[in-house]
């Protein structure tokens, strides 16, 4: 089963967020938080917690009866596409103009579990 999770125009250069995501496709989801904790990156930070999300993401379609850690959950795809784009000018020397260009991105990462999950858990009752 896997998860989906979205993040929609972030502020920032799609090239610049590619080099991050690159580094955590295909990995286990602890070593990929582990990594992008640790990335100096501003990029680590938005990936961080679309991560997190992907993960909770993954708990609530299992009725929350299932905990992530215990089916080795890993990154099955990152996908960064560029958005809308913000266009400004700058003064320029010699009464010219210059075109700014402020970049923004779309990311969509998927995770999966490698162990498959029992249909035999029994689904949470707030009753109970």
């Amino acid at each position: 089963m896997e998860a989906v999770a979205k993040l929609r125009n972030c502020p920032m250069s799609a090239r610049k967020m590619r080099l991050v995501a690159d580094i955590i496709r295909g990995k286990d989801v602890e070593d990929a938080l582990n990594v992008l904790r640790f990335t100096k990156k501003e990029a680590a930070g938005w990936l961080e917690k679309v991560l997190l999300s992907a993960i909770s993401n993954w708990e609530y379609k299992q009725n929350m009866a299932v905990n992530a850690d215990d089916h080795d959950l890993v990154v099955k795809t990152v996908l960064v596409d560029e958005a809308g784009m913000l266009k400004r000018f700058r003064p320029a020397p010699h009464g010219r103009a210059h075109r700014i260009r402020k970049r923004s991105n779309h990311v969509t990462l998927v995770v999966e579990n490698r162990i498959p999950v029992d249909a035999d858990y029994e689904i949470f009752d707030e009753e109970e």
